[in-house]
């Protein structure tokens, strides 16, 4: 998600300039290699670029080609072959060994829901999304259908280059649309049409947002790592000379007063972890009770696993025992055993884990992973 906001920066940047930009964005993979699917670049025409394709290998080359489509006005489909040895027609010695697509589409300003505007719509609230991408891999140089489809729950955004498809590829889009939003799942399918054309259904969910409870300097660091991913983040601490926007640039609301106040203007959804390092035992417990019952995926609590058992026993003599369920979403101590010690570290701990739980991944060395690292368990695309 981060990548998208950057790029959507950079677009507007260059509308205020005049630049004309190209869009690059990875539809199809086969086999390995550095970005995956929905991998996304913005390259104006004076070669300025946002975002990434690869690890730096394919830029200076997609570059050319992205400056190509943004003079002839006209979108066109990149094959990268890096599982031929002869890795030096690229300039470089890839490592990889993978076939990697790339669309190249030059974007239209003038164009209702052109590609960089269905990004818009992406981050416009915390709404699962799928955008739908046709490309032809046959016909990689005749201009590609390209990023037509925006899904938002049950309402669906084409721009003009979709309602120039038949209504069996429509038909096909809305369908593979509805069962990545069921499934979150991002998935390229064949046309069945007789056509070459292929569909990328890329599921687009929600930044992760961090919802922190405690202001004091150990918070400093977990704030800007957490800026760094593009994560969302809301800080809230009953002392107001500790709960500041000057200690905490990075953030974006930071509130102060009483937990109960304060739990009256946040919202946590299946995308939110929330962090208790307040050092204050009743704050904590007022949090916990208030936010019950636990709707998100990661409720985080430092310090010591007697601490959590106490506030375990205290919600229970209030009147909340916790579940079986409820359990499984609270995690104290929290962070993965990396040997933290500083906290600095210990934000990378707790960053990790977080990223861990919400993605719905064991935390393991990747090389004891079987199979492509990018792949879950049945070989589907990641989010």
């Amino acid at each position: 998600m981060k990548e998208i906001k950057e790029i959507i920066k950079a677009y507007a940047r260059s509308r205020k300039t005049g630049e004309k930009v190209a869009l690059a964005t990875v539809v199809q993979v086969d086999g390995s290699s550095y970005r995956r699917p929905g991998a996304r670049m913005l390259v104006t025409e004076n070669g300025q670029l946002t975002g990434a394709i690869s690890g730096g290998c394919l830029e200076g080359d997609a570059l050319k080609k992205a400056q190509l489509v943004i003079f002839k006005k006209k979108s066109m489909l990149v094959t990268y072959d890096t599982t031929d040895e002869d890795d030096a027609k690229f300039g470089v010695g890839l490592g990889c060994n993978g076939i990697i697509h790339i669309l190249m589409e030059p974007i239209d300003e003038e164009q209702e829901n052109n590609p960089i505007a269905l990004l818009q719509q992406c981050v416009n609230d915390r709404n699962d999304k799928v955008l739908v991408t046709f490309y032809d891999v046959k016909n990689k140089r005749s201009s590609q259908i390209g990023t037509c489809l925006l899904y938002n729950k049950e309402e669906y955004f084409p721009n003009l280059n979709f309602n120039q498809i038949g209504q069996s590829a429509q038909s096909f889009a809305r369908e593979k649309s509805q069962e990545a939003i069921a499934t979150k799942k991002s998935t390229i399918w064949p046309l069945s049409d007789g056509s070459n054309l292929h569909a990328f259904v890329e599921f687009v969910p929600a930044a992760i947002k961090l919802l922190i409870f405690g202001a004091g300097n150990d918070v400093q660091p977990l704030t800007q790592l957490a800026a760094v991913l593009g994560w969302e983040m809301t800080l809230a601490d009953g002392r107001s000379d500790h709960a500041t926007t000057d200690r905490f640039p990075l953030v974006d609301q930071v509130l102060s007063g009483k937990a109960i106040d304060i739990l009256s203007q946040i919202h946590a959804d299946r995308r939110t972890a929330v962090v208790l390092m307040t050092h204050n035992f009743n704050y904590d417990l007022e949090v916990m009770r208030g936010l019950y019952p636990y709707q998100f995926p990661y409720l985080g609590v430092l310090g010591p696993r007697k601490k959590l058992e106490k506030l375990v026993e205290n919600l229970s003599l209030s009147g909340i025992d916790l579940n079986e369920e409820d359990q499984k979403v609270i995690f104290g101590p929290m962070g993965l055993n990396i040997g933290a010690e500083s906290p600095e570290e210990i934000a990378l701990s707790i960053i990790a884990e977080i990223k861990t739980v919400i993605s719905g991944h064991n935390p393991v060395h990747l090389k004891a992973k079987k199979g492509p690292i990018h792949a879950d368990e049945k070989g589907s695309l990641e989010p």
